[in-house]
């Protein structure tokens, strides 16, 4: 068996990472993919390795020069690279595919080393190797039978959304048998090349030749297996990071604050949402507007306000709308002076956007990092603070306030001329029911108290960006209010507010099927050993890492083996070895304990 590497393009998107070498030059964590995957086809045992060049080719065969490789190279060079398409690199090497079994891949992937060993080793003599179809995949897909033949090439212009379920993307590495290409794939691909030209692509043969009665040849799912196509810079950041080791990879994921659709199975047990809200009939409501949304202006500030107003059930004027949570809290924080109480550990956002010189910290005492209202006004009584900034539940620990408590807080604060800024952001996952404090009864009360909560965590829609600030204090809110722009949400979150109440049902079921999931969730962790629990009211759970295990060492294992990302706590919590774990679903949740017991057992 040889192997054919299509090298020969210009790698125009890269842009300058290609004006002076090939696109198979570009390095990932430091190594081309060139090299990496001469590296992988070394081990295989091949007769040689067949390598099309074309842009930049001299270059490229200098460099690979200088690599350690000892399968025999040879090189076929296509001169009108810059005129052609991949069908006609294809074809300059034809006389290889008919020479021997071959691999085909071409020059701009990087995968796992057990996807050319899991092909090789494939019993069934050709074989095109295809991944279920996921948002970010780009290119030709298949639909396939149950006996993995390849029913249709679906070309871009053919691509129905309704059928996504349906397809699988081609990742352009094959498996030709030696009878293969000399019976069937050469002769179509001449005669395409004939009729057609040399612009096209060689997929495009595969596509004719599957129309045939005994196409001869198969596809081969991935399960599992990574891989990826660099076609731009985003595409090899993204590269970077899934195909970092460790804790670099940790690292590169946890940079990156979301977007982790483009990781194929990834669980993320780090950001913490709703899993059980918004239902399917919201989203096909959504859906059925998206033509609209799409094209239309949102409306201004003051609509958006009264809309989540509405949904409050709050006056217009004690309300104001963000683009996200962060987005009140940057301001928020900027219109606060003085000195400022912040319960440490805690959720970095608010103490980050306050000079720490003017900050007063409170760290709980008790060793399950519980606290009480008491404890917080003892502490600060003779702290002279201006504002108060309590998490209830808190983040990461979990430790909640009733109602009552936290009321007992505001007046006490109210009393000492002190503003509560008050983050319910988890307060609806909490057991006691009732305990929001958006009230006009209570804003009016306590005119030194500001609620925020993030609409993301709470509803489970975090690609929305919405969040809201509620106060009776006209006078901050209408600072915060002067920093935010009159189109500060999207339409796609206005509409979300617009239909929000209609669902309230759904989401109260929400909460109750969530209450249940992390009562399962909790009493699974608590049966596997070298973990201590901290009880929580919030959709996370913070866990110590007990008897010599590090909480690095146990997010490092959980995403390689399991693909499954925590949040270590680490540096965070007095350098000692804590993970936050999101509540998720049943299924996923019993995913993460599975795993864990794997590892702790």
């Amino acid at each position: 068996m040889n192997a054919i590497i299509l090298a020969a393009g210009m790698g125009k998107r890269l842009k300058n990472l290609t004006a002076n070498n090939t696109k198979c030059m570009v390095k990932v964590n430091g190594v081309t993919l060139i090299e990496r995957m001469l590296q992988q086809l070394d081990t295989l045992g091949l007769s040689e390795i067949i390598i099309v060049t074309g842009y930049e080719g001299q270059k490229l065969k200098d460099f690979i020069g200088t690599l350690d490789v000892s399968t025999p190279i040879a090189y076929v060079d296509n001169p009108i690279y810059d005129k052609t398409n991949n069908i006609y690199s294809l074809a300059l090497a034809k006389e290889y595919l008919k020479k021997d079994d071959a691999l085909l891949l071409e020059s701009d992937l990087i995968f796992d080393d057990r996807v050319l060993q899991d092909l090789v080793a494939d019993p069934r003599p050709s074989l095109a190797l295809v991944d279920k179809y996921e948002s970010w995949m780009d290119g030709t897909v298949v639909t396939l039978g149950k006996d993995d033949s390849i029913r249709h090439f679906i070309p871009g212009r053919a691509f129905e959304y309704d059928h996504i379920s349906e397809y699988y993307k081609t990742v352009n590495i094959y498996k030709f048998s030696k009878h293969f290409s000399q019976s069937i794939y050469v002769p179509f691909l001449e005669a395409y090349c004939k009729a057609l030209g040399n612009n096209e692509y060689y997929e495009q043969v595969l596509r004719v030749i599957t129309m045939l009665d005994t196409p001869e040849i198969q596809a081969k799912r991935m399960n599992g297996a990574l891989w990826y196509e660099i076609d731009d810079i985003q595409d090899l950041d993204i590269a970077e990071s899934m195909f970092a080791e460790n804790e670099k990879k940790i690292s590169l994921l946890s940079r990156r604050f979301g977007g982790y659709w483009r990781y194929p199975k990834l669980i993320d047990f780090c950001y913490l949402v709703n899993p059980y809200f918004p239902p399917k009939r919201m989203m096909d409501e959504i859906k059925s507007n998206f033509e609209t949304l799409l094209t239309q202006y949102p409306s201004g500030l003051r609509v958006n306000c009264l809309l989540a107003a509405k949904n409050f059930s709050i006056k217009e004027e004690y309300m104001l709308v963000g683009n996200g949570a962060a987005e009140l809290i940057r301001s928020l924080m900027l219109h606060i002076s003085g000195k400022v109480g912040f319960i440490r550990p805690t959720f970095e956002e608010y103490p980050n956007r306050f000079p720490a010189d003017s900050s007063v910290i409170f760290y709980p005492n008790a060793p399950d990092y519980r606290y009480t209202a008491h404890d917080l006004i003892s502490f600060y009584s003779d702290k002279n603070i201006s504002a108060l900034i309590l998490i209830n539940p808190d983040n990461p620990t979990g430790n909640y306030l009733s109602k009552a408590d936290v009321l007992s807080l505001a007046a006490w604060a109210k009393g000492q001329n002190i503003t509560l800024v008050y983050d319910e952001s988890f307060a609806d996952f909490a057991d006691e029911p009732d305990n929001s404090l958006i009230t006009n009864s209570t804003l009016e009360t306590y005119h030194n108290l500001i609620v925020l909560k993030s609409i993301s965590k709470s509803y489970g829609v975090p690609g929305l960006r919405l969040g809201i600030l509620a106060t009776a204090n006209t006078e901050i809110l209408s600072a915060v209010k002067a920093d935010v722009s009159i189109w500060n949400i999207n339409s796609f979150a206005e509409f979300y507010l617009q239909i929000a109440e209609k669902y309230h049902s759904d989401y109260m079921d929400a909460l109750h099927q969530f209450r249940n999931a992390r009562h399962i969730f909790v009493n699974g962790l608590k049966k596997i050993p070298h973990l201590q629990i901290f009880d929580s009211q919030a959709n996370y759970v913070m866990v110590k890492v007990l008897d010599g295990y590090t909480a690095k060492q146990l997010a490092i294992r959980l995403l390689a083996e399991y693909n499954i990302l925590i949040k270590d706590l680490s540096s965070k919590v007095h350098g000692q070895e804590y993970i936050r774990l999101a509540v998720r679903d049943i299924t996923d949740n019993s995913k993460l304990l599975l795993a864990l017991e794997e590892i702790l057992a």
